[in-house]
C-alpha cells in the first residue's frame, strides 16, 4: 500500500520484516569480451559445407550443363555429354581409385672379392684372379662380374665381363703390362653397378737380376780354406754359389739392402765358382768367378823384454808381444790368443788376449823372488775360425 511521505508518493518498496535468514544474491552474467562480440556469427552464418567431392562434382555437372546449352544447335549434345562423361567419370577413378606403389631402385649385392696373390711380381704374362662372388649372385643369369684394370698414370679401365659363375669362387684370367698392374672388380646388375673391390697387384718383370761382387776379384789367391763371397743385388733374392772344382755349394737369402756374403770351401789350385741369384719374378740372372787356392798359411812370432835374467834382479817386469799374420802376409784382427810362461821354481803363468788392428797382442807379468836358476819357455798359441791355429815360443834363461 503506498504511503506519502511529505505529500509525496513513495516508490520503495517497504522491507519486509526480519525473519533471520540472508536475503538471496544476485549473479551478474559478464558481458562478452571484443574478440567474441567480433567472431560471433548468427545462425544463418553457420550451415555445414559441402563435401570436396561433392562440390567437385557439383562443378562438373555445372560444365557438362552449359556445354549441352552451348552445341544445342549444332546437334552435338551426345558426343559433347558422352567426352564430358568420360572425362568426368576418369577423373573421379583417378581421385578414389587405391595408389599403386611406385617402382623401387634395384639394389646390388656386396662387391666381390679377389684374393690376394702369394707373391705380386711374376715374370708371366698372364694372370688368373680368384675372385669370390657373393652368395646370391651365384647363377644370376642377370648379373655379370666386371674386371676393372688401372695402370701407372691412368684411370681405371673396364677390360672383361663375364656371367656369374654357378659357384662361389671364380677364375678370370687376365693379360698383364709390364709394370705394376692393378685390379678392382665390381657386380653389375640391371645395369646397376656394386662398390669395387679391394684392389689388387700384380707387377710384371721379366728382367733378369744383377750380381755384383765386391771379393774376391777375379782370379785372386786365397790363402785360406774357405773364401767369403761378398757383393749386391736386389732385396729379396734367393742365392746359390756352387765350387765346381770340388762340387761343394751354399745356398742364401740377401739382405733387405740387397747386399750378400756366402762362404765356400775351397780345393788347392783353380776353384771356377758359378753364382746364381732368382728374383721374387723368376727371373735368373749368374755370374762366374775364378778364384786360386794358395799355399800360404796363419803365422805368429814371439819376442820377450828378456831373454836372459839374473836372480840377483828378482822380481823383475818381463813382457811377452806377439803378432799374428793371416795366409796372405797381411796383421790378422781378432785372432784369439793365449800367452803361457814357464820358468823353474814358480808354477806356469798364463793370459789370454785378443789381437788388435795392428795384428798385435802382449802379456806383461813379474817374476818373483821365488824363481831358480833354469831354462825357461815363453810360448803363444794363435787360434782363428777362418784360418785355423798356430803358435810360437821364444826362451827364458834364468841365471845366477
Amino acid at each position: 500500500m503506498p504511503t506519502r511521505r511529505g505529500s509525496r508518493s513513495s516508490h520503495v518498496r517497504p522491507r519486509p520484516p526480519s525473519t533471520g535468514r540472508p536475503s538471496p544474491q544476485r549473479v551478474r552474467i559478464p558481458a562478452p569480451d571484443a574478440y567474441r562480440l567480433k567472431k560471433a556469427r548468427g545462425i544463418s552464418s553457420r550451415r555445414r559445407r559441402i563435401p570436396f567431392l561433392a562440390r567437385v562434382l557439383l562443378a562438373a555437372a555445372l560444365v557438362v550443363l552449359g556445354g549441352a546449352v552451348f552445341l544445342t544447335a549444332g546437334g552435338g549434345v551426345g558426343a559433347l555429354t558422352g567426352a564430358l562423361s568420360r572425362s568426368l567419370f576418369g577423373f573421379v577413378d583417378r581421385i578414389t581409385a587405391t595408389p599403386e606403389p611406385s617402382a623401387t631402385s634395384l639394389v646390388v649385392s656386396d662387391a666381390p672379392i679377389i684374393a690376394l696373390p702369394t707373391e705380386p711380381y711374376t715374370n708371366q704374362p698372364t694372370a688368373d684372379l680368384q675372385v669370390t662372388i657373393p652368395a646370391v649372385e651365384v647363377g644370376n643369369t642377370g648379373a655379370r662380374l666386371r674386371i676393372y684394370l688401372t695402370l701407372e698414370g691412368q684411370a681405371p679401365a673396364p677390360i672383361a665381363e663375364v656371367p656369374m659363375g654357378t659357384t662361389i669362387r671364380m677364375v678370370v684370367p687376365v693379360e698383364l703390362t709390364p709394370g705394376r698392374n692393378d685390379f678392382n672388380a665390381t657386380i653389375v646388375v640391371g645395369g646397376v653397378e656394386s662398390e669395387p673391390s679391394p684392389i689388387v697387384t700384380f707387377i710384371l718383370d721379366t728382367d733378369p737380376p744383377v750380381l755384383v761382387l765386391a771379393t774376391p776379384k777375379e782370379g785372386a789367391t786365397v790363402n785360406a780354406d774357405n773364401v767369403t763371397l761378398s757383393g749386391t743385388t736386389q732385396p729379396r733374392m734367393t742365392l746359390l754359389a756352387r765350387n765346381q772344382a770340388n762340387g761343394t755349394s751354399i745356398s742364401g737369402q740377401t739382405a733387405a739392402d740387397g747386399t750378400f756374403a756366402l762362404n765356400l770351401p775351397l780345393e788347392n789350385g783353380t776353384n771356377a765358382i758359378l753364382m746364381t741369384g732368382r728374383d721374387p719374378a723368376g727371373n735368373v740372372g749368374e755370374l762366374t768367378v775364378n778364384l786360386v787356392r794358395g799355399s800360404g798359411t796363419l803365422t805368429a812370432s814371439l819376442t820377450s823384454s828378456a831373454a836372459r835374467i839374473s836372480t840377483a834382479s828378482l822380481p823383475v817386469s818381463i813382457q811377452l808381444s806377439a803378432l799374428v799374420l793371416d795366409p796372405d802376409g797381411a796383421p790378422l784382427q781378432g785372432a784369439a790368443l793365449t800367452f803361457t810362461l814357464t820358468v823353474p821354481g814358480i808354477p806356469p803363468i798364463s793370459k789370454d788376449a785378443v789381437s788388435g788392428i795392428d795384428g798385435r797382442a802382449s802379456f806383461t807379468t813379474t817374476l818373483p823372488s821365488d824363481v831358480t836358476v833354469g831354462s825357461g819357455l815363453a810360448t803363444v798359441l794363435v787360434a782363428t775360425a777362418e784360418f785355423g791355429t798356430t803358435s810360437a815360443q821364444k826362451t827364458i834363461t834364468i841365471v845366477e
